[in-house]
């Protein structure tokens, strides 16, 4: 068994008492601390209390489902979450991109795969300290430091969910390129659906806007060509 990974616990939210038991026994061998809810009024108590690392979370949960609590987790936080969906629910998966889920595992799944998501997540978006690495990406004070899965602006770390820092990775290595709103969501997730595409690139864009300080009339960082999709702003230095 690996050492633990940090103090902060993993919470894995579902109802069914087996699949939780399941879970925490292949995450706890790899070294993480579990915790546990069982509907969604008790995950957003836990998460309160225990600021949790990472959360898994299924969708059909009592008192409030997962859809609506990540909506409320994204008003507040980015911890990570890996979403547990159902096969063939395109319409949950579509809007949990559009809130800001990290990645999604389709039930029935294997916990050993699960737990290499959760790893691959945590790899993506703990950031290290320290002085950024080669290949970083610029543009005007912000920087884009891959090896760290780091956005920063003047220094200063800006807190990205992964798709975030997909997309805006993807519209810095374009260099200036206009990039279609189907390449940014394959750039993001390599998903196939198209269902409500502008919906998803559009939310996606506006909260990335927002943790930037970007404005969309005069945009620094992300710009809009209308009718196309997006492209990164020209520095203004």
């Amino acid at each position: 068994m690996t050492a633990p990974l940090a103090t902060r616990p993993v919470l894995v939210v579902d109802d069914d008492a087996k699949i939780v038991n399941l879970v925490r026994m292949y995450l706890e061998r790899e070294g993480f601390t579990v915790i546990d809810a069982r509907d969604g009024r008790s995950a957003l108590a836990a998460i309160a209390r225990h600021d949790p690392l990472l959360v898994v979370l299924d969708l059909m949960l009592p008192e409030i489902d997962g859809l609506s609590v990540l909506r409320a987790l994204r008003r507040q936080t980015e911890v990570p979450v890996v979403i547990l969906l159902a096969r063939g629910t395109v319409h949950d998966r579509i809007e949990g991109l559009a809130i800001g889920a990290d990645d999604f595992v389709p039930k029935p799944f294997s916990p050993a795969e699960l737990v290499l998501r959760v790893q691959r997540v945590l790899a993506r978006t703990r950031p290290d300290a320290g002085d950024e690495g080669p290949g970083a990406l610029r543009l005007g004070a912000l920087v884009l430091d891959r090896q760290r899965h780091q956005a920063t602006i003047d220094g200063k770390v800006v807190p990205l969910t992964t798709a975030e820092f997909r997309l805006l990775t993807a519209l810095l290595e374009a260099d200036g390129r206009v990039l279609s709103r189907d390449q940014l969501l394959d750039a993001m997730h390599g998903l196939g659906e198209r269902d409500v595409l502008d919906r998803v690139i559009d939310a996606h864009v506006r909260r990335l806007r927002d943790k930037l300080g970007d404005s969309a009339e005069q945009p620094r960082y992300v710009a809009a060509v209308r009718g196309v999709g997006y492209r990164a702003a020209r520095a203004s230095g």
